[in-house]
């Protein structure tokens, strides 16, 4: 049985991947996208979802646009990654598809009491400021979702700070919310992210599949390998969100660990680390686990296959 999920992202490259991945999986049962700031600004990233939907052949999905800006601090976006359209680079055409009325918070509550308990999974791949104010809107939600797997923090790597991932520190405290519920959470993180790099031959891979929405990755990972290069020194792309993805789709994909996650929202140099404790074994009552190891090649295969499943598309 198709797994159930909810993708709430802020494309970006990656989220776009994860997208592809989710819609070409015959194992994914993609329910609702949702849209944050956090890459760009909420109205970028949102037309962003919306142009990925129609290169990728999406039609039948809600889409819903979330929250503007972070729960407490300034917005703060990532165009030195991503551009200033959040997704630079590719062509991107006009949006074919219209949003859902609601906001991206009621859509998520709505979706999750629709269905029945331990039925829907969570995939945040952006900042958790929609999933936040869902849990706190309608707590009833939390005993419902059967999991939130979500690509952010890092139990020892950092990236917009020295020990601070991106999707955390824009929203430290809609973190806090989400790793303090008591949901099941996987952590996705840079340690296992990192390890998903867009190498030369992946890159053949992808090209070999032929079709628009092959070329369109093609074209986000030019980019992206090029302003991963000149912004962090990184010879290949990372490519974080469909690991998040690839995580529901086949658990064995990854290794992962159970270890208490807690979010810094004080220090000086420490904001929005995500606080891992590996002193001893998880206790019993530990609902957070994080991604360790990454089998690279069916992290890879996973998506190529999800790319030839979705084929050519009609514009």
């Amino acid at each position: 049985m198709a797994k159930k999920i909810i993708l709430d992202c802020d494309p970006g490259h990656d989220d776009a991947i994860a997208m592809l991945l989710a819609h070409g999986n015959p194992d994914i049962d993609l329910l609702a996208v949702t849209t944050v700031v956090g890459n760009q600004t909420l109205e970028k990233v949102t037309r962003n979802a919306l142009s990925v939907a129609r290169i990728a052949g999406i039609t039948g999905v809600p889409f819903a646009a979330g929250c503007p800006r972070p729960l407490v601090r300034a917005v703060e976006t990532a165009p030195d990654i991503h551009g200033e359209t959040g997704l630079d680079g590719p062509v991107l055409p006009e949006p074919t598809l219209e949003l859902d009325r609601r906001h991206a918070v009621d859509l998520i509550i709505d979706t999750v009491m629709s269905h029945e308990p331990g039925e829907i999974t969570i995939v945040p791949t952006a900042g958790l400021t929609n999933i936040a104010l869902a849990a706190r809107k309608e707590p009833r939600i939390v005993e419902r979702v059967r999991e939130v797997v979500l690509m952010g923090g890092g139990y020892h790597e950092g990236n917009w700070s020295a020990v601070a991932e991106f999707n955390i520190i824009i929203d430290p405290e809609a973190a806090h919310i989400v790793f303090n519920e008591s949901w099941p959470v996987t952590m996705v993180g840079l340690d296992l992210t990192h390890q998903a790099l867009a190498t030369p031959e992946v890159a053949g891979r992808i090209a070999a599949v032929g079709t628009g929405p092959a070329k369109f990755v093609g074209e986000l990972l030019d980019f992206f390998g090029a302003t991963y290069k000149e912004a962090q020194g990184f010879a290949h792309p990372p490519v974080h969100d469909p690991c998040a993805v690839a995580y529901v789709i086949d658990p064995s994909v990854m290794t992962v660990r159970k270890a208490p996650v807690d979010i810094e929202l004080r220090g000086t140099l420490t904001l929005g680390m995500t606080v891992t404790d590996f002193r001893a074994p998880a206790p019993d009552d530990c609902h957070t686990q994080v991604a360790v190891e990454l089998d690279r090649e069916r992290f890879w295969d996973l998506v190529v296959d999800a790319l030839e499943r979705i084929g050519d598309v009609e514009a």
